[in-house]
């Protein structure tokens, strides 16, 4: 299992990724934060409000979930970031049995 971290301008971009990677069964579960984010941008300081999308999957669908990403993400360069995870038996195998 991993998790794949997806920043966000708003709550609505947040969603529209998170449904679009359920629709496409490359994710289980999509949770969805507020965070504020500083980060250089252009050789300048920024910080912004955003929300973060932290979605549940397996490790096979990583590169799918950048290509889908990419697609439909307002971000020039959107941050997809895989992180690696363990998960209880019970939910590894509800998980796995919604993704493709």
């Amino acid at each position: 299992m991993i998790l794949v971290y997806i920043t966000n301008p708003d709550k609505k971009t947040a969603l529209k990724v998170a449904r679009h990677l359920l629709a496409k069964k490359l994710i289980a579960c999509g949770n969805i934060f507020p965070a504020e984010s500083l980060y250089m941008w252009q050789s300048k300081k920024t910080q912004a409000k955003e929300f973060v999308l932290l979605a549940k999957t397996i490790d096979k669908h990583f590169t799918a979930i950048q290509k889908e990403v990419a697609k439909i993400h307002p971000y020039k360069i959107p941050c997809v970031i895989k992180i690696a995870s363990k998960a209880n038996s019970a939910f590894l195998t509800w998980l796995k049995g919604e993704v493709v």
